[in-house]
Parts: structure tokens; C-alpha cells; sequence
């Protein structure tokens, strides 16, 4: 299956124009039989429509929410009256781009169905930026439609002044009750809730779904219709093993490729259902397990960290799967979930660039301190400075490849991205000789001391396994004698005391389990740590 073989169904072709040059892009792979799609192909209709109308999960709850729970086929006629709103009454063409912006909530996942329906391109974005994040966004990706949640509108309206391309707009009210005066919802009113879906291609653009920003200035990634699908079904069918009677939970937002997979798409492939609440924290996470029986459940660490010291006062029965993904995951966490539930946490790394995650392992292949295996249809391997395969035991740079891959928007670090068909992560791995992939650090945070390589996230896996220690992170500082020294900033439970003496046992404590070299030098107690809206520790603001 070639990059381009059918016919584009984009009147509007700004996006597909601005796809980076065919050397530029990773090699695609397309093993596994399923992921041989047709070449006409609309994946919100692949996920929504047949669900309905072939597979007759009509009556199935697709969402519960707090305005209540949404079958498949209100969510399917939701989704075709907003596709209708989009282009009779806002003028959208195939190819557009159309920013959503809400928290989770149903009217969320109705819209991301119907800009695709109706042949646009989704460009979803956290809730929590603000107008300058937006106007990057928008200016970036020349949006021209916006469909807002009412709450957070004072923010979009601000950035709309400095944006020329956006002129089509319509809010909605997300999980509140009332639909306010010329809202989305009054407009839905009023159309039928049947639609024409857009006949796209497989290959043409649906998504551009921005990185999160913690290494620089963020990149907009272009997916596919075949893209959608093929992580649909490569980790929730070969990994996961998700099951039609499975009700999904978690945190992370479907702005994030992690939160998108794991809350929406992958539930619907398969007539499961869906728990989407806009603000959770640890205790209404296992409250909302409890009360909607949540079997599989999506978050990061520091969310499984936080849980498990409250797990006893929830009725926890109804779950079977936990996935972390977004950050490396700790072995204490692991441990520690394990001990509170009994369940062993599916760890997996993914990335925007290449959609979901690619390495993951199931439960019954879990290996201390790795992350797993390529899954099913992707393949990996470290690569050193030269560019070519390192033997078992080495750490260098992971590469991989799959029916998924980089394309970014315009951007010169394309070149940076994908190497010899090879999609770079940014990641520092080890693979060990049987295969499985051990994480190190990301690429820019290797911590290089006196001639030693040290990853950030070991010592921090070796904090967290001190009973004061809540949260933590740890960054290379400059030194005139070493290069760099390990500084660790620190998070301590409630009870300890951050003074000279506990800093000297969190170094003991690390020398005691970790090569001497590695204790943290320099240790610096914080009350709380800078994190992205999707949980990830930004290091970058650490090393100040």
C-alpha cells in the first residue's frame, strides 16, 4: 500500500499540500490482514455507522456522561444533525479544518464524529490552553470553523481576534443542561438526523492532533483515515483484548492521541462503552469505577500512584485492565497498584507522531522495568549515533515503524522525525536479548556525569520506592568538574519533613540500590511538580 493511490476527496487541500515530501515520511507496513482497508474509507462511519446499522448495536450505551447516557444511535443521529449544521449552515467543505475544544463530555465525541463524517479535519485541542496556545494552533493549521464548548469560550474569542482564517463558529454546552440562545444544540434542532457521509479516501487527512508542547514549540501531526483505524485495531485487539461488554474509564483528554484511542475509538470498534467525565481526580476516578462498574481503565502513573493508598474505600471488583501510558512507568507504581488491586498494570509508549501506542506487553508477559514487545503490526529496534542497529544491551535510540507513522505539518523537524524509514522517537531504550524494550529517558534528558550516562527516570523509580516520597523528578544540571550532575526535585508525603537529613537518606537510599554514580548530588523539595494537562512531568521546567 503506497502513501497515495486514490483520489482525494478534499476540495480544501491546504493540509494534504502540506504534507511532508514522500522521502521525508517513515515506511509504512501494513502485515497484518486486517488493516488492508479499502481505498475508499470514512473512518468516523467505519466506527459509527456500521456500528449501528450492520452490527446492531443501536440500543447499546455507547457514553455515559453526567447530561446522561447516549446509545449508539443517538450518538450516530447527534453526530449526523452537527455534520448537517457544519455543512448547510457553516459552509465546511471536505478538507477544512474545524478546532473542537471542551472537556470530555458526549458532545465532544459527537462533533469529533461529525467534522469526519462530513470530510473535515479534526483538530481537537486541550482545555486548558490559552489564547496564545490556540492562535499557534489555529494560525498553524489555518483553521477556518470552531466548535467550542460555551464554558470556554472567553479564551477562543480572544484568540479569534488574531486569527483571520477562523470565521465559522458555534458553541455548545457540553455536559450542562440548558442549551443557550443560537447554540449548537438549536441549530441540531432543527436538522433530520440522517447524513451523506463524505466519501473519502483512505489516505486522506482527518486528524491533525498537536504535540503536547514539552520540548519546544508544538508540531502538528497528520493522520489518516487508515490510520484511525489501524490503531483500532492493532493494540485494543492484539494487546488489550477489549470486549464488547467492557465499560472504559479514564483521564486522559480526547484532545491527547492516548485519551482519543483508549476513551472513544477503541471502545466503539468493538460495541463497548464509555465513561466521560470532564474533571476527575483519584478519589472520583474510583468513585466513578464503583458507580458505572468501569472494567478497563486508561490514566498515567502518577494517577495509579495516587490511587492506590485509596483504593480500599471503593468497590473496585468490576475492573479487569489498567493501561498507563503518557510517561514511563515507575516499578513501584506497578508494585504498588498490584498490591492495592491485585491487577497488573498494561504499560505502553506511543507517541502523537505515530497515533497509540506501538510497545506495550499483556499481562501475562510482563517483564520488571520493561515496557514490552512491539505489539502486533509495528516493529522496533535501537539504533546508535551512526544510524544503524545496536546489540542487545546497548542503549540508543528507539526507531520504529508500522502502519502508523510521522507527518508533520510544514515542519522542518520532519527530517529530524524519521530517519531511513525509521520513525525516531526521542526516546533512550535498551532492548535485552529476548526482545523486550527497557526505557532510559527521553534522548534529551540523558544525564551524561563524569563520562556516565544516567536516565532521569531510573533514580527516579528508585526515589518513589522510599516510603516519603509522594512525586519526583530528576534532571541533569551543568557542573565545571563532572559536566553534569543528577539533581532530583522532590514531592514528600504528608508527615516528612524536607531538611538536610531527609535529603541525605533519599541519597543513601539511592546508593544503596542504584551504581553510587547515579545518586542525585543535589536535591531540592518541592510542593508540587510541573506537569502538562495530560499528566506528563515537564523536565524542561525543572532544569529551569
Amino acid at each position: 500500500m503506497s502513501v497515495s493511490t486514490t483520489f482525494t476527496a478534499h476540495l480544501d487541500t491546504f493540509a494534504r499540500d502540506r504534507l511532508p515530501p514522500v522521502g521525508l515520511q517513515p515506511e509504512f507496513i501494513f502485515e497484518l490482514p486486517q488493516l488492508h482497508y479499502p481505498e475508499r474509507i470514512n473512518c468516523a462511519a467505519e466506527l459509527l455507522d456500521r456500528a449501528v446499522l450492520e452490527h446492531g448495536w443501536g440500543e447499546r450505551t455507547a457514553i455515559h456522561s453526567a447530561a446522561g447516557n447516549f446509545s449508539y444511535a443517538e450518538l450516530l443521529a447527534a453526530a449526523n444533525r452537527i455534520a448537517r449544521v457544519l455543512t448547510e449552515d457553516m459552509g465546511l467543505v471536505a478538507g477544512n479544518r474545524v478546532l473542537l475544544r471542551a472537556p470530555n463530555n458526549a458532545m465532544l465525541a459527537a462533533c469529533w464524529f461529525a467534522v469526519i463524517k462530513a470530510g473535515g479535519i479534526v483538530v481537537t485541542t486541550m482545555p486548558l490552553l490559552r489564547a496564545k496556545e490556540l492562535v499557534d494552533v489555529i494560525v498553524k493549521a489555518q483553521i477556518s470553523h470552531a466548535l467550542c464548548d460555551a464554558r470556554l469560550a472567553e479564551e477562543l474569542e480572544i484568540a479569534r481576534g488574531a486569527c483571520p482564517t477562523l470565521t465559522k463558529l458555534s458553541y455548545f454546552n457540553g455536559d450542562t443542561a440548558a442549551p443557550g440562545l443560537h447554540s449548537l444544540e438549536q441549530r441540531m434542532a432543527a436538522k433530520p438526523a440522517s447524513f451523506g457521509n463524505i466519501d473519502t479516501a483512505r489516505d486522506d487527512i482527518c486528524l491533525i492532533a498537536f504535540t503536547s508542547g514539552t520540548t519546544g514549540k508544538p508540531k502538528g501531526t497528520m493522520h489518516f483515515h487508515r490510520d484511525v483505524m489501524a490503531i483500532c485495531d492493532c493494540f485494543p485487539h492484539s494487546t488489550l483484548k477489549l470486549e464488547g461488554g467492557d465499560i472504559v474509564c479514564g483521564t486522559p483528554p480526547l484532545a491527547f492521541t492516548f485519551g482519543l484511542g483508549g476513551m472513544l475509538l477503541f471502545p466503539l470498534r468493538v460495541g463497548a462503552a464509555t465513561v466521560l467525565v470532564e474533571k476527575l481526580t483519584p478519589d472520583l476516578l474510583l468513585q466513578t469505577v464503583e458507580e458505572r462498574k468501569v472494567t478497563v481503565l486508561f490514566t498515567a502513573p502518577t494517577f495509579y500512584r495516587m490511587m492506590a493508598g485509596q483504593v480500599g474505600r471503593f468497590d473496585t471488583a468490576s475492573l479487569r485492565k489498567c493501561v498507563s501510558a503518557g510517561e514511563a512507568l515507575p516499578v513501584a507504581t506497578r508494585q504498588l497498584w498490584r498490591e492495592a488491586t491485585g491487577i497488573c498494570i498494561i504499560d505502553g509508549i506511543g507517541a502523537t507522531e505515530m497515533l497509540h501506542i506501538f510497545i506495550s506487553h499483556t499481562e501475562d508477559e510482563v517483564r520488571p522495568g520493561a515496557t514490552g514487545k512491539p505489539i502486533a503490526g509495528y516493529r522496533a529496534c535501537i539504533l546508535g549515533d551512526d544510524g544503524k542497529p545496536l546489540p542487545a544491551g546497548s542503549v540508543g535510540r528507539l526507531a520504529v515503524k508500522g502502519p502508523t507513522g510521522c507527518r508533520y505539518l510544514d515542519d522542518p523537524r520532519q527530517a529530524g522525525y524519521v530517519s531511513d524509514g525509521w520513525n525516531l522517537t526521542g526516546d533512550a531504550y535498551l532492548m535485552d536479548a529476548d526482545g523486550y524494550f527497557f526505557y532510559q529517558a527521553r534522548t534529551d534528558d540523558m544525564i551524561v556525569s563524569a563520562g556516565y550516562n544516567i536516565g532521569g527516570p531510573e533514580v527516579e523509580d528508585c526515589l518513589l520506592a522510599h516510603p516519603a516520597v509522594a512525586e519526583c523528578g530528576v534532571v541533569g544540571v551543568p557542573d565545571v568538574e563532572r559536566g553534569q550532575v543528577v539533581k532530583a526535585f522532590v514531592m514528600l508525603k504528608a508527615g516528612y519533613n524536607p531538611d538536610e537529613a531527609m535529603a541525605r537518606a533519599l541519597q543513601e537510599h539511592v546508593k544503596g540500590n542504584l551504581a553510587p554514580y547515579k545518586y542525585p548530588r543535589l536535591i531540592e523539595f518541592r510542593s508540587a511538580m510541573p506537569r502538562t494537562e495530560t499528566g506528563k512531568l515537564q523536565r524542561f521546567r525543572l532544569r529551569g
